[in-house]
């Protein structure tokens, strides 16, 4: 690939980032280029961003059916999964899975919804009265 060939595609990242890529110059020889974007990568990655904002959107629904806590929604929110999560909040994953359950939520000292709410950069209160 040539210099002038390198794409320029916008994507999601547009203004966040630009990628390295080495081609060729008009001497032939290899030179880093910077791409705003390939379309080919750019549909990936608003394909695994249309899948991040389903499985957001399918959290807050069961939070609000009652079906989870709010615990779940903002590790959803967050991508976290259930082991990075029990890691920032220092609980055994079961634990942290137990807390999903609402009515355990809804038992959950203060204490406990701080080290939740320090990891998800939200207050108690937030966590406590989900919308």
């Amino acid at each position: 690939m040539k210099k002038s060939d390198i794409p320029q595609d916008e994507s999601a990242l547009k203004g966040w980032t630009r990628e390295v890529f080495y081609a060729k110059n008009d001497d032939g020889k290899y030179e880093a280029g910077l791409s705003t974007g390939w379309s080919v990568k750019k549909d990936a990655l608003d394909g695994a961003w249309d899948e991040v904002n389903k499985n957001v959107e399918d959290a807050r629904q069961q939070v609000v059916a009652g079906k989870l806590s709010p615990i779940y929604y903002y590790m959803e929110l967050r991508l976290m999964d259930v082991g990075v999560l029990a890691q920032y909040v220092g609980f055994w994953k079961w634990r942290v899975k137990r807390h999903f359950n609402p009515t355990i939520f809804k038992k959950l000292s203060d204490d406990v919804l701080q080290k939740y709410a320090d990891v998800f950069e939200i207050d108690v209160e937030q966590l406590k009265n989900f919308k």
